[in-house]
């Protein structure tokens, strides 16, 4: 029986019935099932441009496959367009607005069922946390991934134009240079193309069996994501039918699956907090403890942009996420009977997949030559992060530095001081009133770290921040540090030249000043006063909770 079914909820009734007509109801469609179709097509940025084609897309299968869809908007803000501005404090909270409004619109419609379609980075957790907060019959449809921009024989991401900036500063290009890769490196519609937030978060939701397989990593404008789109209706239609709802599918299990995936192909830091908030939603216990117990026992197996060769366009040739999973189950490191949207199992999905990767590719390695013998993103503790903080230590040869702190109270300051070849070899760089409360927002640091790299100190500095980061970051960088300089965590109390622990071999991150002196420190501390008063932001700052629960603000 459906939970909201049109008739239980009153539509029947005559003035409901005259309000639907107006918008097409006929005779008939009074008994067939109303699905919500969340569309978050913006011109906004190149991620989304092309999802209201995949929108009527879907809008014409439901009604085909018998049901009568209804589409609503949800917005977008652009990550890389708002990078290093004022405007990126919106982003993580665009999470929160996305998945408040999908509720709003489906709960109010008593609606039977969800097709959210999206493709900026937020658009993808925003709605997972609708599902499981409403847990009605769901499907995420991913917009699909940009491919990759083209110069001189080489691919380009939109993370190249933010290195370009720091190979300007520090003589490796010219202007002219730096131009050529702004106007190549995003080609056309889709999400950032290497494995970044957006790709990172497509393939867990894929994982979770939230969203049909091998979808997640499809490019925007190829066909095949239109026919994915039409049938990921059908499926939603069949979940509708069979009662499958996601809590059925959010299992800490399926969570697992997903924690698997997400180290086996190199993914975002963000995944953390993403996860965090979604099981959160789901009344599932998930801690930052889980990731760091999976990263022991799961490879990266996958060599993908940002420290990697190779693009997601690349990955879906090589056989996509079906691939890396078949690798996992196998290998004993993924749950074969987590249940998917299809009403299939985990290894029902993957039984036809090989074993093996594809010999005529090295996107995806074999489990026994893995491109790291652990997983990437490794929760750190100590004195400096007593609820942990996420480091992610691909592409660097050395995961372990101690050296002095150069402190900034802002993402600004330390791109300035970073443009201007303050920072040196040995440095731990430390942003700090960044998280979710004191930014508020908690800012991604893409400018600044790839201008790091682009000078060529990513191997030679470390920066934590209690900020976060692009999943186009790379490099010893750490992030989410709770609990965070606002609220009073002991990031607060670092000053210029302390000695910094950063070492992920040990999962220690520790301030090497004594106990007492850091007292002293905490006396003479004050509480910053909130940077905005009123609006978005503000409530924002009031309900956020930490990062280490995933910043979630119900």
């Amino acid at each position: 029986m459906l939970r909201s079914s049109a008739i239980t909820q009153g539509i029947q009734r005559s003035p409901n019935r005259a309000m639907l007509r107006a918008v097409g109801f006929k005779d008939d469609d009074f008994n067939k099932p109303i699905i919500g179709l969340a569309n978050g097509y913006s011109t906004i940025t190149p991620c989304n441009i092309g999802l209201n084609n995949l929108a009527l897309k879907a809008e014409k299968a439901l009604k085909d496959y018998g049901s009568m869809p209804q589409i609503f908007g949800t917005i977008t803000v652009s990550d890389g367009i708002s990078m290093g501005t004022e405007g990126m404090k919106y982003s993580l909270v665009s999470r929160e607005v996305i998945a408040d409004s999908i509720e709003t619109a489906c709960n109010a419609q008593s609606m039977d069922g969800v097709l959210a379609i999206g493709g900026c980075d937020k658009n993808m957790p925003g709605a997972m946390l609708a599902m499981a907060r409403m847990n009605i019959p769901s499907i995420f449809v991913y917009g699909g991934t940009i491919k990759p921009g083209k110069l001189n024989g080489k691919d380009l991401t939109v993370v190249s134009a933010f290195e370009a900036v720091g190979q300007l500063t520090s003589g490796k290009i010219s202007k002219e240079q730096l131009f050529e890769v702004e106007k190549n490196c995003i080609p056309g519609a889709g999400s950032c193309g290497g494995m970044f937030t957006a790709n990172t978060m497509s393939a867990a939701i894929e994982a979770m069996g939230l969203s049909l397989p091998n979808s997640s990593t499809m490019a925007a404008e190829d066909q095949e994501k239109v026919s994915s789109t039409e049938k990921s209706a059908y499926a939603l239609v069949n979940a509708i039918k069979k009662d499958i709802r996601p809590l059925d599918l959010l299992t800490k299990q399926s969570f697992e699956n997903a924690i698997s995936v997400v180290m086996a192909v190199g993914g975002s830091t963000n995944a953390v907090l993403h996860l965090l908030a979604i099981a959160h939603s789901a009344g599932v216990e998930l801690s930052i403890d889980d990731f760091e117990r999976i990263r022991q026992k799961v490879p990266v197996i996958c060599d993908l942009k940002p420290s990697g060769r190779y693009v997601t366009v690349d990955l879906h040739k090589a056989g996509g996420i079906p691939q890396v999973m078949k690798i996992l189950l196998d290998a004993g490191l993924l749950n074969g009977d987590c249940k998917t949207i299809e009403d299939k199992t985990i290894r029902e999905v993957l039984k036809q997949i090989p074993s093996e990767p594809p010999s005529n590719q090295d996107v995806i390695r074999s489990i026994k030559s893995p491109i790291y013998q652990k997983g990437h993103l490794a929760i750190l503790k100590g004195n400096l992060a007593t609820e942990g903080c996420v480091a992610k230590i691909s592409g660097i040869k050395n995961a372990a530095l101690t050296g002095p702190a150069k402190v900034f109270e802002s993402e600004e300051e330390c791109l300035e001081a970073i443009l201007n070849k303050q920072i040196n070899s040995g440095d731990v760089v430390v942003i700090r009133n960044e998280g979710p409360v004191g930014g508020p927002g908690m800012r991604e640091m893409l400018a600044p770290t790839s201008a790091i790299v682009g000078q060529g100190l990513g191997e030679k500095v470390a920066l934590i921040t209690d900020g976060r980061f692009s999943g186009g970051t790379y490099g010893l960088v750490v992030g989410h540090v709770a609990p965070e300089a606002a609220i009073g965590g002991n990031i607060a109390l670092i000053q210029n030249g302390d000695s910094i622990t950063v070492d992920a071999n040990q999962k220690v991150i520790q301030l090497n000043v004594s106990s007492e002196e850091l007292s002293k420190r905490r006396d003479n501390w004050s509480k910053p006063k909130p940077k905005y008063t009123s609006g978005i932001l503000a409530k924002y700052a009031r309900l956020v909770s930490s990062s280490s629960k995933g910043a979630v603000t119900d």
